[in-house]
């Protein structure tokens, strides 16, 4: 349902009530959103912030591709950043290396093609990752040796009171998969965005530069489709899924850890753990949210039980249990 209010005030994006998350996740399952705001770029983004209810909770989504919506919905408002934050140029080059200017709403691999055609290198990884930027941002996500974070020079985070700051990677705890905010590192709340109690308190990742080594193009070319090329070899890409569940743990692999427990190919439902690669659950068609979280639970049981390991997830899980 379209609420057709978004127009006024100044807003130019679109506000949807009721707003089915099925449409917006990569395993086509889950409940509604109480609200889903398509802004019409970051200056729109901003005012619709400041707009919000200090207390309403809000959800930045990319492509949806490591997120389950809980079958009872989502309270407060999604905001879908890839239909706006998409830009993505070329910025200072020098001799040994060059800078990418990319809005969080970018889709990984096209950073990772962009990057290769600029002859700059060690960006391939992205296109390893089905996200976009903002997601693996906030997640540090990495693959085939490289993580995101090592080719962040600096980032703009927007908070719920619609204030901008950029942050360079010393502002973080950077881990693997994982990303948090050192607060001593954290400067003081603007005077404008201290009338909201929820100012500087959460903020969303909007944008980024990233600094790559120069090299050759041709060759980095190579790699990613490569990269590409194993990803469709060894992953079940052409059925609804959100990639890798789990977190390897030290050492190991999850999908190994899950598949000794023998659990490839184990049903709950429409939900199926891949026989492609076990640490994929993957939507027949019919999968309730609550069954694919079901497996992600059974599959955390089994290991735990058999090999004393906690398998942490990879993919966040929001909303209400029906």
């Amino acid at each position: 349902m379209i609420d057709r209010r978004a127009g006024s005030g100044g807003l130019r994006g679109e506000l949807r009530l009721a707003e089915p998350m099925s449409r917006h996740v990569s395993w086509r399952a889950g409940g509604v959103a109480e609200r889903a705001y398509l802004p019409a770029d970051l200056d729109d983004l901003c005012v619709f912030l400041r707009s919000t209810d200090p207390e309403e909770p809000v959800h930045f989504v990319g492509l949806g591709s490591n997120l389950l919506v809980r079958d009872g919905g989502l309270r407060g408002t999604v905001v879908f950043t890839h239909w706006a934050l998409r830009n993505i140029a070329l910025g200072a080059v020098r001799d040994a290396e060059g800078e990418i200017y990319v809005d969080a709403g970018v889709a990984s691999p096209k950073v990772a093609r962009f990057a290769a055609l600029q002859d700059l290198v060690n960006a391939e990884f992205l296109a390893g990752i089905p996200g976009t930027i903002g997601g693996a941002l906030a997640m540090n996500a990495g693959c085939y040796g490289g993580e995101m974070w090592n080719i962040v020079r600096k980032v703009v985070t927007l908070d719920h009171a619609g204030e901008l700051r950029e942050r360079t990677p010393a502002h973080y705890r950077i881990e693997y998969r994982s990303v948090a905010k050192r607060c001593h590192q954290i400067a003081s709340i603007p005077p404008a965005a201290a009338l909201n109690p929820r100012a500087g308190l959460e903020e969303w990742f909007v944008s980024a530069v990233l600094a790559l080594p120069r090299g050759d193009g041709v060759q980095s070319r190579g790699k990613v489709k490569a990269l590409l090329s194993r990803r469709i070899a060894s992953q079940p890409l052409g059925e609804p899924n959100a990639g890798s569940v789990f977190r390897n743990p030290p050492g190991t692999y999850a999908a190994k850890l899950i598949e000794d427990c023998g659990l490839k190919g184990r049903t709950i439902g429409g939900a199926v753990i891949s026989q492609k690669h076990a640490n994929f659950i993957v939507n027949t068609g019919t999968a309730r949210a609550a069954e694919i979280e079901a497996l992600i639970e059974m599959a955390q049981a089994s290991v735990k039980h058999k090999f004393g390991v906690e398998l942490e997830r990879e993919v966040r899980i929001v909303g209400e249990r029906q």
